[in-house]
């Protein structure tokens, strides 16, 4: 199979000619493609919030440096490996479900059911059962919910062919609703005014890494990270789904079972959400609340493509993001700020990341934060709808 982002890097219009006239390494190349389209929009997006905080009379280099006293300094790295945990889970799947072309946005619906269920039989299963027996059960009752909802935008994906962005944006409502009434209805705690479940003892909870406040569930995401990276890369399975997002007529003449790929993408997806639930669930909070929705899926689709799809890739892109995240709670304070200015930086990555794709077309400066068969659907789309005029 003919690698794409090197037939673009060494096109005879982009071929730079060195003291001997052959074109500049691979690695060169790559390098410089890593640090301009997945480096530089997290660069720009922190120059240009350093613009908008004198804008509003802060100090730029007072408030970056309270994001790494509470993100990193001391003991805060491992507030920020916690918190890294779910968004790693969460950027696995996605990125299961992305390289097939396929679009999962049910992810808060599928989420919050998981952590509703998690949190709302957690308090009763961890008195009546052995400690890991039953946080194996609520990691596996989670991850089941999330692969559940998914169910619905999959087989009508794989059968009527219905768009997935519109079905699991659907189910995603569906779904936040249905944990809010299990939250305030069954699994409400009666003892507190406030709806919200029965809080899991803190014994019962994910026990510490030894030596750090750090639970494990920290470690199960890793290991996620690395299954998924293997299998997307070494597997027969990542194979067919790479055939798929480049081209499902091609995959179904190579005798892909596209409908039974797609609903396994689906679930596989919704299944790694759902576990994301029980970490953050079992590992920091220990109940939740109505009306809670931390929208982490939100936050992790920009540093997936700034990864490229790429499972491994993504872990440093989601370490940055859960050491701004916590260290801008203290540095949002400081600053007399809302939380929601970190939300601001991370649309900043979303636009420069969009230039910086617009400008790659153009000028050619490299593979595009795509996969390959991404940007030839986008194409073929582009094409159709020209032909259409």
């Amino acid at each position: 199979m003919t690698d794409v982002t090197t037939e673009t890097a060494l096109s005879p219009e982009t071929r730079v000619p060195t003291e001997r006239g052959m074109p500049p390494r691979r690695g060169v190349t790559d390098a410089l493609d890593v640090v301009v389209r997945s480096i530089g929009p997290v660069v720009l997006a922190l120059a240009a919030g350093a613009i908008l905080l004198l804008a509003l009379g802060r100090d730029p280099i007072a408030f970056y440096s309270n994001v790494w006293k509470g993100g990193i300094q001391l003991t805060a790295w491992q507030d920020s490996a916690m918190r890294a945990a779910p968004l790693l889970l969460i950027a696995a799947g996605l990125t299961v479900v992305f390289r097939a072309n396929i679009w999962n946005l049910g992810y808060n619906g599928q989420f919050l059911l998981g952590a509703a269920l998690v949190s709302g039989l957690g308090p009763s299963l961890v008195g009546d059962t052995a400690r890991w027996t039953a946080l194996v059960v609520l990691f596996l009752v989670a991850g089941a919910a999330g692969a559940a909802w998914t169910l619905v935008p999959a087989l009508l994906k794989a059968r009527y062919e219905t768009n997935e962005i519109i079905t699991t944006l659907m189910m995603s409502f569906i779904g936040v609703g249905i944990a809010n009434i299990l939250i305030k209805g069954p699994f409400q705690d009666t003892s507190v005014n406030i709806p919200q479940t029965r809080v899991l003892p803190l014994d019962k909870m994910l026990p510490a890494i030894p030596g750090t406040r750090i639970h494990v569930g920290v470690l199960v995401a890793v290991a996620a990270v690395l299954i998924v990276h293997f299998v997307l890369t070494r597997t027969s399975f990542g194979l067919r789904l790479q055939v798929l997002g480049a081209n499902p007529r091609a995959a179904r003449h190579m005798g892909v079972k596209v409908p039974r790929l797609i609903v396994m993408s689906f679930l596989v997806s919704g299944l790694l959400i759902g576990m994301a639930a029980a970490t953050d669930i079992l590992g920091i909070w220990g109940y939740v609340r109505a009306n809670w929705n931390p929208a982490y899926g939100d936050t992790v689709i920009p540093f997936v493509f700034l990864a490229r799809l790429n499972a491994l890739a993504v872990v440093p892109f989601v370490a940055f993001y859960a050491v701004l995240s916590t260290g801008g709670d203290l540095a949002t304070q400081q600053a007399n700020l809302p939380t929601d200015f970190l939300l601001v930086l991370v649309a900043l990555i979303l636009l420069f990341m969009t230039v910086i794709e617009y400008l790659g077309r153009r000028r050619s400066l490299g593979a595009s934060y795509l996969t390959p068969g991404l940007e030839q659907a986008l194409r073929h789309s582009r094409r159709r709808r020209k032909t259409s005029r």
